[in-house]
């Protein structure tokens, strides 16, 4: 099995404050039918923006935000362990679906959670 990462823009989530309830709704019925398929390891949406974030550079010099020349952040994520791309696709799918925002796909390296 692999891992991958679906994760969203935080600029992505511009929804209109009545719709906020149905994709949250729908958000949770996504993630509970990935725990059913057995695929779903974490996730959950960032707090706040770019105020809300800080880098740490080799050094240990801390600066506010992610990055000072970045407009985008993350704003949520899933990590799910299937088979095979096809299947993450599968999902990323269902979770820019239910989000109602466009997703990215990533591998994550093996072996980050043998620690």
């Amino acid at each position: 099995m692999t891992k991958y990462l679906i994760s969203f823009r935080d600029e992505a989530m511009d929804h209109r404050d009545e719709d906020v309830a149905e994709i949250a709704e729908a958000s949770a019925e996504m993630t509970r039918e990935a725990v059913a398929a057995g695929v779903f390891v974490f996730g959950g949406g960032i707090k706040g923006g770019l105020e809300d974030a800080w880098t740490v550079d080799e050094a240990g010099v801390v600066t506010d935000g992610p990055y000072p020349e970045s407009k985008e952040h993350l704003g949520g994520f899933v990590v799910v362990d299937v088979g095979a791309l096809e299947e993450a696709l599968m999902w990323a799918g269902k979770c820019a679906s239910a989000c109602r925002a466009t997703v990215q796909v990533r591998e994550l390296l093996p072996g980050a959670d043998a620690l």
